[in-house]
Formats: structure tokens, sequence, C-alpha cells
């Protein structure tokens, strides 16, 4: 069992489930004298936003991004690559974006993991035992003393309050890929359709010249207003990468093939 499958079967059998309307307490600022001990030694795990938003507030490409501060695991079920972000070599083991003073340097554009912390969330199809409704959980961790003297929360005040919309948009659509009904069936990715997974979901500026580059414009019939959009805008090159990847990889009809009219 790799560390994905572990974390999830300890969701499941540690975490009370919680509701939207839960509540707890909490509070995150330099004054606490935990303030960045929650960013050291830590398994984060990077959706293709957070790593599109990331890789842009650094000012780098997503080969860069990707090579300098993420490691592959293995997903064994899924059979698809999951991207972790890489801790610092160093004792602590600290994130590479947090200074130890002032703290986290993207803040604006860190994680969904780190915005929802302590806050947690099991989804739809992740296990067979949570696939019907998500539910939450508190990481009530022993070196967080963010619980002592903390404001008091629902679960959705606390979620507005961190700015999870956008991502939890860009989550929904990629949980679709992830946990694809393709996957329950049992059937096996080739190694080419792992690779365009992987292309199309992180690697956007390497997905975006595959575009350019190959014969794909010759072949697929996309409107002129939104390929404007996607050459211009990785919100929306992310959603369409999504939209190829239901086509390349399960045969979802999400594109249309130039002159397939006239080939009938």
């Amino acid at each position: 069992m790799n560390e994905l499958d572990t974390l999830k079967q300890t969701i499941l059998e540690q975490f009370p489930r919680l509701g939207e309307d839960a509540k707890f307490k909490f509070s995150c600022h330099p004054g606490v004298s935990c303030f960045n001990q929650c960013c050291s030694d830590v398994n984060i795990f990077l959706t293709p936003y957070d790593v599109m938003r990331l890789k842009n507030h650094l000012g780098i490409s997503s080969q860069e991004f990707l090579d300098k501060y993420t490691q592959l695991v293995a997903d064994r079920k899924q059979q698809l690559p999951a991207v972790q972000l890489l801790m610092m070599e160093t004792e602590t083991k600290h994130c590479h974006f947090v200074n130890t003073e002032k703290g986290c340097t993207v803040y604006e554009n860190r994680p969904w993991s780190c915005r929802m912390y302590p806050v947690g969330q099991a989804s739809p199809k992740e296990t067979e035992e949570s696939k019907d409704e998500k539910f939450f959980f508190i990481l009530n961790e022993e070196v967080c003393k963010g619980f002592e003297d903390g404001k008091e929360w629902t679960i959705s005040e606390w979620m507005k309050d961190q700015g999870v919309t956008e991502y939890d948009k860009f989550g929904e659509m990629f949980k679709y890929i992830s946990f694809h009904d393709f996957f329950e069936q049992g059937k096996v990715l080739t190694p080419q359709k792992v690779e365009m997974f992987f292309l199309a979901c992180y690697n956007l500026d390497r997905f975006k010249d595959f575009i350019n580059d190959t014969t794909f414009l010759n072949r697929f019939e996309i409107e002129e207003e939104r390929l404007a959009l996607i050459m211009k805008d990785d919100e929306e090159l992310l959603k369409f990468g999504f939209d190829w990847i239901k086509f390349s990889l399960f045969g979802e009809k999400t594109m249309k093939i130039k002159n397939q009219d006239n080939k009938k």
C-alpha cells in the first residue's frame, strides 16, 4: 500500500465524518508557538490547478516547476501518477515556499490542502465506504496549537474565508477523471495514455506546444474564440485539457474530428 492509499485508509478508520455546518475553533498566525511547523515533513498532493497557480506565481514553466518542486507517486488503483510537493532536503524538511519567520511566500496561490487545513475532505468514489457523499474531518494534530485559543468557524465558513471556491471547481473536474468508471471497470491505460494524462493535466506549457506544434489543429475542430482563450489563459487551457483527456483516454464525445461527417 502506497502513501496515498495509506492516508485514505487512515481517514476512514480514525476520523469522525463531519458536514459543512460542523463547528471547530482554530487560528493560525505568527503569534502561535507552532507557526510554520505544520509546513515541514508533510505529504501535500497537488492537483493540476495547484500546479498551474504555483508555476504562474513563480513565473516559471510547468516543466521547471515539476522538475524542481515535485515528485511522482504511483496510485495503484487508478493507474494515474499523483504529484506530491517536495520538501527541502534539510533536517526540518520544510516546504520550499516557507520562510521560517514570515510564513508562506506563495500564500495567495497556496495549494488546496494548505488552504483547507485543518479541515480535510474525502470525496465520492475515493473509497467504497464514502462514494455516496463527501464528508469532512478535522486534523487536530498534537503539534498544532491553533486550536487552543482560536476563532469559532463552521466548515463552510472556513472554506469561504480561505478562498477554496475556484480550487473546488477545478477539483471536481479533476475528480471526474481520476475516479472515472473506466477504472472501476478494471480497464487499463496504455503507457502512452498515462503520459497524455500527465501532459494535459500537469504540464500545461508543453500541452500548449502539443496543440500548436503537431497536427492537432488540423485534426480537431475548435472554435476560434475558444482557441484564442486557450492560448492566453491557463485556466481555459486546463479545462480544454480535461476535455481532451475524456476524449483520448475514455472515448467520450468531448472533441469533434474535422470532416468526420464526410467520412461516414
